[in-house]
């Protein structure tokens, strides 16, 4: 049903703007347009309430009508003034290119009702192309459902508006059956939790007679996606436990690195080692995500998981999104390990922008199996990196990757085990619903000694002069020996770094030193020219890092920042992740509105890792009362990442959250919000479970493995196999 084309119910005529311009081809198509909001028309409006920005109906009688056509840039446009008039007070309606039909209804003398959003023009108010219906075309209930319908409101564009949207729809609506839809929810799925048939709440979120039938097809649908998900999740997560993969047990590698650690380990690093220990003895492959705040000791948990494996002689493999990051990995595995263990396991590094003389010597040791750890950026997926057993395949931030590279990893092995990280902590119900298929452990227990970073928001449209004391407050810190971070979000002027989770802002961006307030966002080659003049930075040592800098020259500075010959560095977010130097202690984030909370999150945990305590400066000219300026006060009030992440969803569309899988899964949800809707998922995941329990490869319900099939090749190839 749904997937016959939508040129079988509409016309050419009409279904051709839908498909050029919104790429419908079917039914279904249009039906899964779903309304954005409903807002009912309301009650009659009395002309003396009338107030400019109001939506209102109004009853009233056309007391004139005047059509005038002028020609800008050669094209005809014809305004057409409609006045209506109670009998005592008047407003117009004002049209343009009205259809030829339409004029010929509106015309002096007639009534009718009237509904559209007021403004006001040379002093007068109007109604620029309200809906309407004359009095002699409806009869008395039709006036009253007019009148209190609710009527859905459509995303739309310059070429199709919302209600051509609403009319094509409600013509596919009266000439199609939605009763013949099929349900990927089960008849006794829908029967305990009291839902609607897909296809009769398909129809009733287009057209309800009340808010409350509107709620149970939400629901319904809500319900119809939530099971679709979970059911695949579960379908991965039972194939991924069949399958045979080489069991790692714990020996003396692991034994003999934990008693030579100088510092005792979390409580909640024993806890996700013990769990991960068990795993790697398992003779199927680990599949676990472990999130962490940031310098909550992620690298460590991977490290102690990669000595087990190394015990049977296997292979770990350590795959980072950045050159620099990489390289810290890399650098901080080898002062880890201690020289008699960095000897047995030969640690290796391999990136893209290595020279090609060290990169072939480490690509050799992995292959032949002399290297026991390999570290890298995207050279590791390169098919001419091979590997002689890979054991596990560690991915750090794994959000920065998509589910062919992560797969085209773990194919360098026969089953490895998988151990995902990541420093930005996910919502419960997120992770519930996007990685479902996974084990999920949080690490949320600082190491001794770090100490609580304090982060205060300098706002320059409050007080301008905060800047001068921000950068004071820098140079203070550099003169009692520190290090500071400045961050922008661009390279340079009009350029902003690539990868960079970057949010429109307000139209005002940041004051930079020296200056008044900027259109363009800040960047790093503008602020690095402007701070070597301000009066509180003389004689700092100063430099740049950007993503845009070769491999050599990224790794060059970080090398002088951690050896202390660089006091400030002036970078993009090329060091959001991965960067770790003791000495740094204040970090200023300039358009810290642009960036993304979990992004800010990161940016800070770079300050406060060693004794003294980090000091964060929000630097924003977003008002206060703004959704941005409401985003980095949020930050400011905590450094709880679990408690900054569920503020993240409830306030931005969880579409920008959820992408990061970047599995394609969670691009078809159309109503259901994992911030709001965590009693339905968490229901459907049972349901899926039951389901999937029963008939393992929902043979017994056709239209729901279909349906999970069609979310990922995952799920397909599960429900392929035998």
């Amino acid at each position: 049903m749904l997937e016959r084309e939508l040129t079988t119910v509409l016309s050419k005529e009409a279904a051709k703007p839908f498909i050029e311009h919104l790429g419908m081809q079917t039914i279904g198509d249009l039906l899964w347009h779903l309304p954005r909001r409903h807002y009912r028309r309301g009650d009659l409006t009395d002309f003396a309430d009338i107030e400019v920005g109001e939506f209102v109906t109004l009853a009233a009688r056309i007391t004139n009508v005047a059509s005038h056509t002028s020609y800008p840039r050669g094209k005809a446009l014809q305004r057409t003034i409609v006045t209506i008039s109670d009998g005592r007070r008047s407003l117009d309606l004002v049209f343009f290119n009205l259809k030829r039909f339409q004029l010929a209804k509106l015309v002096k003398g007639e009534s009718g009702m009237f509904s559209g959003t007021v403004n006001r023009f040379n002093s007068k108010l109007q109604l620029q192309h309200p809906e309407w219906e004359l009095f002699d075309d409806l009869d008395d209930s039709q006036q009253n459902a007019w009148v209190s319908g609710l009527v859905p409101v459509y995303p739309a564009t310059k070429k199709v508006s919302s209600l051509s949207i609403r009319k094509a729809v409600r013509t596919v609506l009266e000439r199609v059956d939605l009763a013949e839809v099929t349900d990927a929810v089960p008849q006794h799925v829908r029967e305990s939790h009291g839902l609607m048939r897909f296809g009769e709440a398909l129809g009733a979120y287009h057209v309800a007679e009340s808010d409350e039938r509107l709620e149970e097809a939400k629901r319904a649908l809500k319900w119809h996606e939530a099971l679709q998900l979970q059911a695949s999740l579960v379908v991965m997560r039972e194939f991924t436990r069949r399958l045979a993969s080489t069991a790692r047990p714990a020996g003396a590698l692991l034994a003999e690195f934990d008693s030579r650690l100088p510092f005792d380990l979390t409580p909640d690093q024993h806890r996700i080692g013990d769990q991960i220990a068990a795993d790697l003895d398992r003779q199927h492959p680990m599949h676990r995500l472990v999130q962490g705040e940031v310098g909550s000791g992620k690298t460590m948990v991977a490290l102690r998981a990669m000595l087990q494996v190394a015990e049977t002689g296997g292979q770990s493999v350590m795959l980072a999104p950045t050159e620099v990051l990489a390289s810290q990995h890399f650098r901080s595995i080898v002062d880890s390990l201690g020289p008699e263990l960095a000897a047995k396991l030969n640690p290796v590094l391999i990136t893209g922008q290595q020279p090609a003389a060290e990169r072939k010597r480490s690509a050799l040791a992995a292959a032949s199996g002399q290297s026991l750890i390999a570290v890298g950026t995207h050279a590791l997926i390169s098919k001419k990196t091979t590997f002689a057993d890979v054991g596990l395949v560690v991915i750090d931030e794994q959000h920065r990757f998509g589910v062919g590279q992560r797969e085209a990893l773990r194919s360098k092995g026969v089953e490895p085990h998988t151990l995902l990280l990541t420093a930005t902590p996910i919502p419960r119900t997120v992770a519930m619903t996007v990685f479902g298929d996974l084990d999920v452990s949080e690490l949320r227990t600082m190491p001794a000694g770090r100490t609580p970073i304090g982060t205060h928001v300098v706002s320059e449209r409050q007080s301008p002069g905060l800047m001068a004391r921000a950068w004071q407050r820098v140079g203070e810190e550099i003169a009692d020996g520190r290090q500071a971070f400045v961050v922008c979000p661009a390279i340079e002027p009009g350029e902003a770094e690539r990868g960079a989770d970057l949010l429109s802002a307000d139209p005002a961006g940041a004051e930079l030193p020296g200056a008044g307030a900027q259109p363009t966002m800040a960047d790093v080659a503008t602020t690095l020219e402007r701070l070597r003049h301000v009066d509180a930075l003389r004689g700092v040592r100063m430099a740049a890092l950007t993503g845009a800098m070769s491999a050599d020259e990224k790794d060059a500075v970080m090398r002088a920042y951690a050896a202390g010959d660089i006091d400030l560095l002036v970078a993009t977010t090329v060091i959001e992740v991965g960067v770790n130097v003791p000495n740094a202690t204040v970090m200023v984030v300039l358009d810290a509105d642009r960036f993304g909370l979990s992004q800010l999150h990161q940016l800070r945990g770079r300050v406060g890792r060693g004794e003294h305590p980090g000091l964060c400066l929000l630097v924003t000219s977003a008002p206060p009362t703004s959704t941005a300026g409401e985003r980095v006060a949020a930050l400011a009030a905590t450094t709880d990442g679990f408690a900054i992440a569920e503020f993240d969803l409830a306030q931005r569309h969880e579409g920008d959250v959820l992408g990061r899988r970047q599995s394609g899964v969670v691009s078809s949800l159309k109503v259901l919000r994992v911030g709001e809707d965590a009693d339905i998922i968490r229901e459907a995941r049972i349901a899926a479970g039951e389901l999937i329990e029963d008939d393992p490869l929902l043979e017994r319900t056709p239209t729901l493995r279909q349906a999970v099939a069609a979310l990922s090749a995952e799920a397909r190839v599960a429900l392929q196999s035998a």
